[in-house]
């Protein structure tokens, strides 16, 4: 029988194929593509966010991590679905005349000049 053990942060870094940070405030989103011991590829999406505890010389710094792992056979619902709820929450504050920052005016504008057309990727 084959022994399972835990991979080591090192070792978990080799498996990684590509990688893609974006940096939002106190979070960090990892965008990293993976392969199975089957050699297929899969998203790995890692939330980040940083914590800090105490003040002064007691202060302590820890990262908080959220994992989702997205495989192939998802990838279309899942972009489907991302992208409904993306225009529902744009529409959502177009509608109710919500105060959004200019920069995320800009990126509505944008996400708005978009169909889902434009996000479908075939698989």
């Amino acid at each position: 029988m084959e022994e399972y053990r835990k991979k080591t942060a090192d070792e978990m870094e080799k498996d990684v194929i590509f990688s893609h940070a974006i940096k939002a405030g106190k979070r960090i989103y990892y965008m990293d593509v993976r392969k199975t011991r089957k050699d297929e590829m899969y998203l790995s999406i890692t939330e980040s966010k940083k914590i800090v505890s105490g003040e002064g010389d007691g202060q302590q710094v820890s990262f908080e991590k959220h994992k989702i792992f997205l495989y192939r056979e998802d990838f279309s619902n899942f972009i489907d679905g991302l992208t409904k709820t993306i225009k529902f929450i744009h529409e959502a504050e177009k509608d109710s005349g919500a105060d959004v920052p200019a920069a995320e005016a800009l990126a509505q504008e944008e996400t708005e000049a978009k169909t889902s057309e434009d996000f479908k990727i075939e698989f």
